[in-house]
């Protein structure tokens, strides 16, 4: 999935808590989240005056808009490892949850379909899990010891 088909994912499935969502869609669009915030942040900071660590009425706006198309993106992520979204609440649980999530949300996906619906990949591997069969052109040297 690419980042703008994930952004766009996530707001059109904006509290839909149900399905499965790839790697790519949850991961592009935290980077978005996390880009458009520090902009927000910086033309906040230049246009009105206020400070970059106390966040103004346009970072609030911003923060309210993503919070229920974060949780969401979140819990299909965790479906898609066959979890329940319940387990989303892990992150109340400081630095142990935070770990166990952040382990969980780079884990490949169970192939094929599973109790939370098909795969959202169809089956296929994502581009940075493809196995590569080729053999090197460079060639192999063995040691002597």
């Amino acid at each position: 999935m690419k980042f703008s088909q994930a952004v766009q994912s996530c707001f059109s499935n904006y509290i839909t808590f149900q399905g499965r969502a790839p790697r790519s869609e949850l991961w592009f669009f935290a980077l978005f989240t996390i880009v458009v915030g520090i902009a927000i942040s910086v033309l906040e900071a230049i246009t009105f005056g206020v400070s970059l660590a106390a966040p103004g009425m346009l970072t609030g706006i911003f923060d309210l808009i993503v919070f229920l198309p974060s949780i969401a993106v979140s819990v299909r992520r965790l479906h898609d490892l066959d979890r329940s979204g319940w387990w989303w609440w892990l992150w109340l649980i400081p630095i142990i949850g935070w770990i166990v999530l952040l382990v969980w949300m780079v884990t490949v996906g169970n192939e094929g379909e599973n109790s939370h619906g098909p795969d959202p990949l169809g089956g296929r591997a994502e581009p940075d899990e493809v196995n590569y069969t080729h053999r090197s052109s460079i060639p192999t040297v063995t040691r002597d010891d």
